[in-house]
């Protein structure tokens, strides 16, 4: 099918794309499309002849003299040495607008749920646009997330861009879904970027749900497509989330995971020859991610928001790895999930101690900081002395914290623990956290 007859489909009124000057195909090295004879610009987009098959679409991603290097977006079988390759004048806008919702789409803006072609949408960009600093709204407000252990110890603002930071099998597809469920949103973006395609349906379908999925448009391109499309599909979701940002709405956004993300700009910059600089990670990458970043968060003042989760995935649970490392720097705080807590059963398992909120300060009242503090505070006391307390070398009374934590500790689990199908809202959270820290630290401290 070609790309005129593909966009039909989805945007009825859209123009047949009108060709150009032809180039032709000379070469192709792994994903990368060599053509000469084109006069295009880098992100331009391309129609590359294919026989017995619909065109691939391609996007222009570098040039060396007179050759010009394509990225296709699809399948490339079937393409042959000098074929013609036409510059597309359709401007490269994707679907936007209140009929995405309940809809899930690939990164171009084709439906993916057999629920027909999209109608009556708007037009919006793949790269968005730049919003001034000094015109964004400060973040002056908490979101309620619905999970107790970060609603009361990791408080997240409205317009925060918060990282989950994890290794593969400690339920962030899980956290996330419950985020989908019980926050206080007026629309939910979700972009599964790079993952198992069994995991997407299933994330739909087990996670989100019919409940979760009214209210969320859900972008989607799983791990076998072109790396292309992977970046384009974050993009995309982030540019949905701008419309409806746009509108006044608080938008909450999560995108699992923007490691995928960072990988697939790996793959298209080493694919045309720039060189690595750190692990294997060429220097576009690290330019790529903050330029995605930093179109989410709050808008104008009187606007509305958008509060980012970005999933992060350490590789062999290595907090070092240098897409993990950026990403702490480029983002208002950062949620870690730990295999351990998770080997114990302790769902979410969100290792308080070595997440941090960067705005909690801002949006939260002191005492209520206080006590988030003092709770660490026990809890890493008590972790501390653990193996003392196990083998029973601890005498009672030689430290008056960690009696305080022992006496505690069940009760603070049994607050950071909660079930899959469970809400916890800001309230019922501050209150299990006051009913642990009766009285203010100060005087605790003082006795």
């Amino acid at each position: 099918m070609s790309l005129s007859e593909r966009w039909a489909d989805i945007l009825p009124e859209i123009k047949p794309y009108q060709p150009r000057v032809a180039g032709k195909l000379v070469r192709m090295v792994g994903l990368t499309l060599e053509a000469v004879g084109l006069n295009v610009r880098v992100g331009d987009r391309c129609m590359v002849e294919r026989r017995h098959a619909g065109d691939v679409e391609a996007e222009v991603v570098g040039f060396d003299d007179e050759r010009i290097f394509l990225m296709p977006i699809e399948q490339v079988d079937g393409l042959r040495p000098g074929a013609r390759v036409w510059p597309l004048t359709m401007n490269a806008d994707v679907p936007v607008g209140f009929n995405l919702l309940g809809r899930v789409l690939d990164g171009t803006g084709r439906p993916l749920d057999n629920k027909g072609p999209l109608s009556a949408v708007e037009q919006g960009s793949l790269q968005g646009r730049y919003i001034n600093p000094l015109h964004r709204a400060p973040i002056r407000e908490p979101l309620d997330v619905g999970i107790r252990a970060i609603n009361a110890m990791l408080t997240v603002g409205r317009g925060q861009r918060i990282g989950l930071f994890a290794g593969s099998g400690v339920g962030k597809s899980v956290l996330l879904g419950m985020m989908t469920r019980f926050t206080s949103a007026d629309i939910i973006v979700v972009g599964l970027i790079g993952e198992r395609g069994r995991e997407v349906k299933e994330f739909i379908d087990e996670i989100l749900g019919e409940e979760g999925l009214v209210r969320s448009v859900v972008i989607a391109s799983p791990a076998d497509d072109s790396p292309l499309m992977r970046l384009r599909a974050a993009q995309y979701c982030t540019s949905v989330a701008e419309y409806f940002r746009d509108q006044g709405k608080n938008v909450l956004m999560l995108m699992d995971s923007l490691t995928r993300y960072a990988q697939a700009q790996r793959e298209i910059a080493l694919a045309v020859g720039e060189p690595p600089a750190t692990k294997g990670y060429p220097p576009s990458v690290f330019n790529k991610l903050p330029k995605l970043v930093e179109r989410t968060g709050n808008g104008a003042e009187g606007g509305g928001s958008i509060t980012a989760f970005y999933t992060v995935l350490s590789e062999g649970d290595d907090m070092q790895d240098p897409i993990a490392d950026a990403s702490r720097a480029i983002l208002d705080g950062h949620i870690v999930l730990s295999r351990k807590l998770a080997e114990e059963g302790h769902y979410p398992a969100i290792d308080v101690e070595a997440s941090v909120s960067r705005v909690m300060p801002q949006i939260v009242p002191d005492e209520w900081l206080r006590k988030a503090q003092l709770c660490k505070q026990l809890m890493s006391h008590y972790r501390q002395n653990q193996d003392l307390i196990a083998v029973g070398a601890y005498q009672a009374g030689n430290d008056q914290i960690l009696d305080v934590a022992i006496e505690r500790m069940p009760r603070i689990k049994g607050m950071l623990r909660q079930g899959l199908r469970e809400g916890a809202d800001l309230a019922a959270s501050i209150r299990h956290l006051n009913e642990l820290f009766p009285t203010p630290p100060a005087e605790t401290r003082k006795k």
